[in-house]
């Protein structure tokens, strides 16, 4: 496996405090044109969007005794937004997409991660805003945010 970086990912609790910490409204937060955020990051939605998910996933998480964390090689070709450990080390790999569909290459990097650690990969999910739970024929589960329990 290549080398992986240290670098943390931080989320604050609430995403819409951190909305509004940045001055973003509703308005720009749809339409990707706050004042206080550069313009290149486009739709400003998504951000949240992946807090919101990953807040909800601590929080199941603690509940089973399991760890949250993401992956990021060094060089920032390969990333998951969550990895999920239980003590055994049996892995959950997340990504988390704001859109109602998902590509091939949207689950790239989950594909990648089944291939370097096999049988310690005990899912694959992407967590979307659709509508319905599915697996693809590719064995990735999509799940709609408002789907997601314990």
């Amino acid at each position: 496996m290549r080398r992986l970086t240290k670098k943390p990912k931080h989320h604050l609790v609430d995403p819409a405090l951190a909305a509004n910490l940045a001055g973003v409204d509703e308005r720009a937060l749809l339409s990707g044109s706050p004042t206080r955020v550069a313009p290149v990051a486009g739709t400003w939605l998504g951000a949240p969007f992946e807090s919101l998910v990953t807040q909800s996933v601590r929080v199941y998480a603690a509940d089973a005794d399991a760890s949250v964390g993401h992956m990021r090689s060094a060089d920032t070709s390969r990333e998951v937004d969550l990895i999920v450990e239980d003590r055994s080390l049996a892995t959950l790999a997340i990504e988390v997409k704001l859109s109602q569909t998902v590509s091939d290459a949207d689950v790239r990097h989950l594909k990648w991660l089944d291939d370097q650690l096999g049988n310690r990969l005990a899912d694959k999910v992407v967590i979307t805003t659709g509508p319905h739970a599915y697996r693809r024929p590719d064995g990735v589960a999509v799940v709609p945010l408002a789907l997601l329990g314990p």
